[in-house]
């Protein structure tokens, strides 16, 4: 046989053996209730990829409310793989594959979390915003996709969505073998108090002069920097009628160290009394941005706000050290950082909170929590314990952004190979 026809018989038939897979699994999707299912990309590696569309009741205890149709993402890798349900603190517009997905070899399953990006209802009723009914919506998806991939599930979620995975597991603690939460803050109130602590003690104490200088020095500066600041939130196309334009400038310079810290900036490029009133607000910027509290971002943020101001908790800025410097914002208490749209009135419910840190101070198996040390949200890690068979990671030098397993000490990537591999019983091959 001529070796180029040959050549291209292999190439043929292997496209049909593809196509009649992909062929096959769309059967099997089809059998699947409440899930509409369009196929995109494919990613890398993966025999095919999907939209989803799923059909979730508005309250999963009264199906007379209503329902909305969820967004996620499949992508299908074979029916023996394990399986990675993600789950999304926020909206979710596209197809990724996580790299734990990757390290697993396995099937993937990422999915927007309710009220965020296009997973809306018609009607916007923060009712029915909560963690039992979100973690209701998840536990409903690992049913119905648990008909076709019946081996080991693993969920995972950075920093919202690794919260998400936390309170997943409490609400369903059969429902995966492994949780895999990154940069995962679980408060334990309202206005996080541990978040003062870790800002008043990472790092240097010549770094965190250099922090707080910096910002007495903007603010020293606004009647120079407030007209320079407007022209840029002119060009980002960015109102603000939620706040004064002045609140929003004092706002961001009390973000300031949240956001150093949160993402490991370095100290040495903090201007210093030198650097004219462009380099400081230029510098601030590409740090803590003013158009974050903008009306569009407090509108494109707003359920996260309601989650945080109605049950999962949050952060406030001290202002006490600035009494002289604060203008538009009061002295004598620490303004919230959630800002809900319309300013909407909500109390908060502690209850779950404090549940669910019982619950996790009782010890909990297999569990692997990824943390940056520097990331400001370590300050509300889930605490490491001895008990409950679980594997906590504090990663020297890494923060919300790159604490990640590729970044792990060959150490550390040995230990969470080893756990891994344990509690799913299978070989993790790299």
């Amino acid at each position: 046989m001529n070796k180029y026809f040959f050549a291209l018989l292999l190439l043929l038939t292997g496209f049909h053996f593809s196509y009649a897979q992909t062929e096959n699994y769309n059967d099997l999707l089809f059998e699947l209730p409440d899930v509409i299912f369009t196929q995109i990309e494919t990613a890398n590696g993966y025999e095919s990829s999907y939209e989803l569309k799923i059909k979730q009741p508005l309250d999963h205890f009264d199906a007379s409310k209503g329902f909305f149709y969820q967004r996620a993402f499949l992508s299908h890798k074979g029916l023996d793989n394990p399986t990675v349900i993600i789950t999304q603190g926020y909206s979710r517009n596209r197809n990724r594959i996580s790299e734990l997905t990757d390290f697993l070899d396995a099937n993937q399953i990422d999915v927007e979390h309710r009220f965020f990006g296009e997973s809306m209802p018609d009607s916007l009723d923060y009712n029915y915003l909560n963690l039992k009914q979100a973690t209701a919506d998840l536990h409903y998806i690992r049913q119905v996709f648990g008909e076709i991939y019946q081996g080991k599930w693993v969920s995972t979620g950075i920093s919202k969505g690794g919260a998400t995975t936390i309170f997943y597991r409490y609400f369903y603690p059969d429902d995966v073998d492994v949780s895999v939460p990154y940069v995962a803050p679980i408060n334990r109130e309202l206005e996080e108090q541990r978040l003062y602590d870790f800002l008043d003690s990472v790092g240097s104490d010549q770094c965190r002069d250099k922090i707080k200088s910096f910002q007495m020095a903007v603010l020293s500066n606004r009647e120079e920097i407030l007209p320079l600041l407007k022209f840029y939130s002119l060009e980002a196309k960015v109102n603000f009628t939620y706040h004064t334009f002045e609140e929003a400038f004092e706002y961001t310079v009390l973000e300031y160290p949240f956001s150093f810290w949160q993402y490991g900036r370095d100290c040495d490029l903090i201007p210093g009394k030198e650097a004219s009133v462009e380099e400081m607000l230029f510098y601030l910027l590409s740090v803590s941005d003013i158009t974050f509290f903008s009306d569009k971002m407090i509108d494109a943020y707003g359920s996260h706000y309601y989650q945080s101001a109605q049950e999962m908790g949050y952060y406030g800025y001290e202002t006490d050290e600035f009494e002289g410097y604060l203008v538009a914002l009061p002295n004598d208490n620490n303004p919230q950082a959630t800002f809900l749209p319309n300013k909407m009135e909500v109390d908060f419910d502690g209850k779950l909170l404090k549940d669910v840190n019982i619950w996790l101070e009782k010890g909990v198996d297999r569990m692997i929590y990824i943390n940056g040390a520097i990331d400001t949200w370590s300050a509300t890690a889930v605490p490491q314990s001895e008990k409950g068979d679980s594997e906590w990671f504090f990663m020297e030098g890494k923060h919300h952004g790159n604490a990640r397993i590729k970044n792990m000490t060959e150490a550390e990537k040995e230990r969470f190979t080893a756990a891994l591999e344990k509690w799913l019983a299978l070989k993790i091959i790299e």
